[in-house]
């Protein structure tokens, strides 16, 4: 085609002849047309063959995936009578299991029925056994079982007394041991001096001239001095003695020292006297605020109010059953802040409890309180802590205590009152402790006789074999200690050992 057209254009430009121009048109377009059309098959066959091998290749395909789907169904289909089979299977043993427990329940039930008929044949025997039982004894079943009860009972108490004494004495055993070796290594630690003081100061003089001096004109020196300084001055015959009587201490160390100065300076009228008393209270009061710094100083004690200074340093000139109060409270400073340091508590607040703890007993007016109350007040009042203030006013247990302190300064306190030498105890007093303890404990049924020994340190009281058990002793030891704490008053402790003793006695003829 491509070479035609070029030759028609050609034909027709030149002019040529219509005739040639059909013929040769006509006849090249025949054959081209033929050999197209020829092309055409040749490619239609090619695309047949093309389409023809592009069915079959899907035809295999599409019967190769229906090949592997019916096989999945067959193998579902497998799987499914394989279920089918074991649920036939499964149904057919839940039937059979179905009929054995039917039978079990059966034979179930005819047990019950026997072992109903067993039970009612049994309770029959035992009532006709009781009734046998009740009619031999002479007891019903209800009175039986009471007297077993209280039998059971009467062991299980017998039993749990003896379990609770063998716990009581195993805890005081190590109690006491723990106790006693606190105790002993923090008095070895602390050594003081026993200090005395009476009501009475015994002035010695160089002769008895000095006597009327003293005494005055119609009397006016001496009185001069009382009126001064608040003391009773007694002019015997006792040879080279005045004696100063005053319940007060400062006052008779005021008088003491004024005295001194008047006899060496030989000046004694009323004016000299009250220019010479004024100056002593000065002097001693001065002292009374050293010894105070001095004592806090020397105890490693800081940050002291220095009223409550001054009351310390007063507690110099006071004495307690005849023993020195600074001195006491020094040592029970001392003891607690051992014993503190042994237990593991701050030992620093335990020695200014210590020191504190009987400044109640000095106080600079009257109070109706009892004076571990009021020195706890006065603590409180100079801004010392809750603990201090509250082991000052428990260690009489007129508080209860509230700190791990106070149970100390009440045993070193204790402690410093009962060692032998501290204090001295008038015998009227002495005597009646005594026989208050021995009447409690002969108040009590079954004790025969007691003993008040060791200066009443302990307490023997003997039982009747026949009235009272060796398991009843305990009970008895303890209430009559707790009688004892309750109602007396006493330094230290008191030990009270019950005794009882079984005698056999047979007489030969």
């Amino acid at each position: 085609m491509e070479i035609i057209i070029p030759i028609l254009t050609l034909l027709i430009g030149l002019g040529g002849g219509y005739a040639i121009f059909r013929y040769v048109i006509t006849g090249k377009f025949k054959a081209t047309i033929a050999e197209a059309e020829r092309e055409a098959d040749v490619i239609k066959e090619k695309k047949l063959l093309e389409v023809k091998e592009k069915f079959l290749n899907k035809k295999a395909e599409l019967e190769k995936e229906v090949n592997q789907r019916n096989q999945k169904i067959q193998q579902v289909e497998n799987r499914l009578k394989q279920r089918e089979n074991s649920l036939n299977q499964r149904g057919d043993e839940l039937n059979r299991r179905k009929n054995e427990l039917d039978s079990e329940g059966q034979r179930i039930a005819n047990q019950q029925k026997a072992l109903q008929v067993r039970e009612a044949e049994l309770e029959t025997m035992q009532k006709q056994e009781r009734q046998k039982l009740e009619e031999l004894s002479g007891l019903t079943a209800e009175e039986a079982k009471a007297r077993l009860v209280e039998s059971m009972k009467d062991e299980a108490r017998t039993s749990a007394q003896s379990y609770i004494n063998d716990i009581i004495d195993d805890a005081k055993i190590s109690a006491n041991k723990e106790a006693k070796r606190i105790i002993i290594q923090t008095i070895q630690r602390v050594a003081t001096e026993t200090a005395i003081e009476n009501s009475v100061t015994v002035f010695h003089i160089d002769s008895d001239e000095v006597k009327g001096r003293i005494i005055g004109r119609e009397g006016r020196n001496i009185r001069a001095l009382e009126a001064a300084t608040g003391v009773e001055i007694v002019v015997d015959d006792t040879p080279e003695a005045i004696v100063i009587s005053a319940f007060d201490p400062v006052r008779r160390e005021i008088c003491r020292l004024a005295l001194h100065q008047l006899i060496a300076d030989g000046r004694i009228h009323p004016a000299r006297i009250e220019e010479v008393v004024t100056k002593v209270k000065k002097q001693v009061e001065e002292e009374i605020i050293e010894t105070g710094k001095r004592t806090a100083i020397d105890l490693g004690i800081h940050g002291l109010h220095p009223e409550l200074i001054r009351i310390v340093g007063k507690m110099k000139y006071r004495s307690s059953y005849g023993q020195n109060l600074l001195q006491h409270a020094r040592e029970t400073a001392n003891l607690c802040s051992v014993m503190a340091a042994e237990l593991g508590l701050n030992p620093k607040k335990a020695k200014r409890a210590g020191l504190l703890h009987d400044i109640g007993k000095v106080p600079d007016e009257e109070s109706e309180l009892p004076h571990a109350e009021y020195g706890a007040k006065l603590a409180e009042k100079y801004k010392e802590k809750p603990e201090i203030v509250n082991a000052i006013a428990a260690h009489h247990d007129e508080v209860e205590m509230t700190s791990l302190i106070a149970p100390i300064v009440q045993v070193c306190d204790a402690i410093s009152g009962a060692r032998p030498g501290a204090r001295r105890e008038i015998v009227e007093a002495y005597i009646k402790r005594l026989n208050d303890l021995e009447n409690i404990a002969m108040s009590y049924p079954g004790v025969t006789k007691t003993y008040a020994i060791q200066a009443g340190r302990e307490l023997r009281v003997i039982v009747g074999a026949d009235k009272i058990t060796d398991e009843q002793i305990p009970q008895l030891s303890d209430d009559i200690a707790r009688r004892i704490q309750e109602e007396m008053t006493y330094p230290g402790q008191v030990k009270i050992t019950v005794i009882r003793e079984t005698r056999a006695i047979s007489y030969a003829k």
